[in-house]
């Protein structure tokens, strides 16, 4: 082997002028809740750097999840993408889900700002790293991180220095539009150097790419643009050299115009209509007769407390997160879709109508760590969590016109006799308060059994309560008044890790842990969209159980000087996996369990730097999973797809990942710097939105709405598996000590990929994909300044 690595050397020394080999950088990670090189945490990890989230050019956690190796991210529009690690994922969980909870944790350093459908779009901008913590987290991470956990790691205040970072950026989009983004922060010492103040603050318009058709032929183009502000800012005091305190705020608001679903079919734009205009909808293009908005306004404070005594630390962490999000779509297909059911006339099946997703977050949490910093060969490590959160969802479907029609087709008063307390002409309208606290005590204890052989154990009490009220009003509700659901459940999660120093250069690592997702309450159907044959079938869903994941895992983690490879194999026993389905014409989704089901596969990340001049990165991960039980109906019909040997949804089996750099010292305008060339290209196997989409037949749509001259016996046949992709990114940028400069080209071959399956009504109404963004030419500069 040595000799074949001898040889590429060599060889690659013909290629290029290289000059002595270069050594990995080391990379300091805090997964344990502890500093640490990242070669010493006992189970797989990925960090990106901020050199590296600046030379690949990322801008979002979906940009970034394409250099790690098992992290999938699906792609549900602004601000609704959902995180998967090592292929543990339910299927698609879409807005009207809000007691469904997320199966991988996210933190913004040391604050827990997951929210189920709803990932934090956070920008990347000063951030030190990115954490991916493989396989579950449930001993020092709690409900969530069931698959995994994700850490934004900012940069802190430093009080030793005095600097500052700006960063330009202009774009533009094929067959779309131009966009850009301007970014900045300061480092300022204070207090005479006792403390420091950090400053980050970012503008991003984002250019749109998808054309929306509309009545009378009309179109406008770009309907998805939007953008993205935000500031950080943190003030650290050190009053004495034991204690540092430091207060945060970050604030950032995301609007965007419209949604990246290129549709295929709609009930007002079809080949199949005669007395409206026969439409084909084509790529990036989609059917409105109102505009849509995604809005989230987010702000997070914290203070964390470090306080070091003799034999130990303390740490406290206060944190406090509102969030108000607006998801606002175009729902007159799903409105006339029943209104074509109820036989309304063609006037009020083409009545415009707007259903509004709100949701209200308030959440205070609240995390005290003692932890030993002796040098023996003892550590530990233990805390307690507590945290209280209140969510306010609503939905409203306001829809001019609509009891009118409603009065004349179904009798005089019928509206108002379902109307519940809502205003008139909203058919559908409901609040959702949940009410969630939690409550956990959780510990770490490592033993060094000699120089190379050390072993962790630890564990997490926990227990938790949810309160649900539920009130509905309107034609297409259930009307409930004040129907209150509650969910408790209490448990322990261990771990076992085991890190072992082979020599000096290879570690090898195992471990068994076991992760949680907590349960809840379904939300009922709306009664009146679903065909009786579906109202049958998914009718008797209401509670389901806690997920729990037992993961099984061993790996290497290797530096030979300019070589790091990290590889691990993992499986996972996933019991009473929590599986979502499309409840059919109901409009609605459903969650229920699912036995038995299990993940497995391999992951491997190799960087080589054999000189100062030249880098590659490969990033692998196969993924199998599968359902181990078949779940039936009242009819003895497998349900969903959920069957013994079926895949589970929303994630490749095969991920790749690979990036090469090569630079060239070079004096450009007076300026000593890098001449640097690179590319990437990242490869996406072939997906499936949910369970159900595997079944035989799940991509032929029949919608039985007979509606201007269609039949509604008419057939869309579709392929429901998502084609594999490749987005192929290059760049050349000049790098110096006080300026970079780059151009670049992204998704060089243009990939229109299929990220995501829509559909409305189950199909009935709309069927659509959510796609990628076009190809993209842009420049970045970047001034750092002292």
């Amino acid at each position: 082997m040595s000799k074949k690595i001898g040889l590429f050397l060599a060889l690659l020394g013909m290629m290029f002028p290289l000059g002595a080999a270069a050594e990995m950088e080391e990379v300091v990670v805090s997964a344990t809740k502890r500093d640490s090189n990242i070669r010493d945490v006992p189970f797989s990890i990925n960090a990106q750097t901020q050199q590296d989230i600046q030379r690949s050019g990322s801008n979002s956690i979906e940009d970034l999840a394409r250099n790690v190796a098992g992290l999938a991210i699906q792609n549900l529009g602004p601000g609704q993408s959902q995180v998967s690690v090592r292929g543990v994922s339910a299927g698609q969980i879409v807005r009207d889900q809000p007691g469904v909870k997320e199966q991988v944790g996210v933190y913004l350093d040391e604050s827990v700002i997951s929210l189920s459908l709803f990932t934090p779009d956070l920008d990347l901008f000063d951030l030190n790293r990115v954490e991916t913590l493989r396989g579950p987290q449930g001993t020092l991470f709690g409900s969530g991180s069931v698959g995994g956990t994700i850490r934004y790691i900012t940069n802190q205040p430093d009080p030793n220095r005095q600097d500052g970072l700006l960063e330009l950026n202009a774009n533009t989009l094929t067959d779309g539009e131009a966009g850009g983004h301007i970014k900045g922060m300061i480092n300022v010492p204070v207090a005479g150097g006792d403390g420091a103040l950090r400053l980050v603050g970012y503008h991003t318009e984002y250019g749109g790419f998808i054309d929306a058709l509309g009545e009378g032929g009309t179109r406008t183009k770009d309907v998805n643009s939007g953008n993205r502000s935000g500031i950080r800012v943190a003030l650290m005091f050190q009053p004495t050299p034991d204690l540092k305190i430091t207060p945060r705020l970050v604030y950032q608001t995301i609007e965007a115009d419209g949604f990246n679903r290129q549709e295929v079919f709609n009930l007002y734009a079809n080949p199949f209509t005669t007395t409206r205009p026969a439409i084909q909808l084509g790529e990036r293009e989609q059917y409105l007769l109102l505009r849509e908005a995604f809005e989230d306004d987010t702000l997070i404070t914290d203070l964390t407390v470090e306080w070091s005594l003799s034999n130990l630390d303390v740490i406290s962490i206060t944190s406090y997160t509102d969030r108000d999000i607006l998801v606002s779509r175009d729902a007159s297909a799903l409105s006339g879709s029943v209104s074509v059911d109820l036989g309304f006339p063609d006037a009020g099946v083409l009545l415009p109508s707007n259903l509004r997703d709100t949701t209200e977050l308030k959440q205070l949490a609240q995390e005290v760590r003692v932890s030993s910093n002796s040098s023996g060969p003892l550590q530990w490590m233990v805390g307690v969590f507590y945290s209280d959160t209140e969510r306010v969802y609503a939905q409203r479907l306001p829809t001019p016109g609509y009891d009118a029609f409603t009065d004349l087709v179904l009798g005089a008063g019928t509206s108002a006799a379902v109307a519940n307390g809502f205003a008139a002409d909203s058919p559908f309208n409901s609040d959702l308060p949940y009410d969630i606290e939690q409550t956990a005590l959780f510990g770490e204890l490592t033993y060094d059994v000699n120089d190379r052989l050390s072993v962790t154990v630890g564990g997490r009490f926990y227990d938790f309560d949810e309160v649900r009220t539920i009130t509905s009003g309107g034609l297409f509700a259930a009307g409930d008044s004040g129907v209150v659901d509650k969910t408790t459940s209490d448990g322990f999660t261990p771990r076992v890790m085991l890190s072992y120093d082979i020599n000096e250069s290879v570690t090898f690592n195992s471990q068994i842990s076991q992760g949680f997702r907590l349960g809840g309450v379904n939300d009922p159907l709306n009664p009146s969209l679903c065909t009786p044959d579906d109202r049958e079938i998914f009718g008797g869903f209401q509670s389901y159980k806690d997920e729990t994941l037992v993961n099984y895992e061993a790996g290497i983690k290797s530096n030979f000087g300019p070589f790091s490879l990290n590889a691990a194999l993992f499986y996972a026993d996933i019991d009473d996996l929590q599986v979502t389905l499309d409840a059919g014409s109901c409009s609605s989704r459903v969650s229920f369990n699912v036995p038995e089901a299990h993940s497995g596969g391999a992951e491997l990340e190799l960087s080589a730097q054999p000189s100062s001049q030249l880098e590659f990165k490969l990033a692998a991960s196969v993924v199998q999973t599968e359902f181990d039980t078949t779940v039936v109906d009242g009819s003895g019909a497998v349900l969903g797809g959920v069957a013994d040997g079926n895949r589970l949804a929303s994630v490749p089996e095969i991920e790749l990942a690979a990036s090469a750099r090569y630079s060239i010292p070079l004096t450009l305008f007076a300026s000593q710097g890098d001449l640097y060339f690179s590319t990437s290209i990242q490869y996406n196997g072939d997906r499936i939105t949910q369970p159900s989409d595997q079944v035989p037949g799940a991509g032929v749509f029949v919608s039985g709405l007979p509606f201007a001259g269609a039949t509604g016996n008419e057939v869309v046949a579709l392929d429901l598996e998502l084609d594999s992709y490749a987005i192929w990114n290059a760049n050349v940028g000049f790098e110096t000590d006080t300026y970079d400069l780059i151009l670049f080209v992204n998704n060089i071959t243009d990939e229109n990929a299929n990220l995501s399956f829509d559909r409305e009504r189950g199909g009935r109404a709309r069927l659509g994909f959510r796609t990628n963004q076009p190809r993209m030419f842009g420049a970045t500069w970047r001034l750092k300044f002292n």
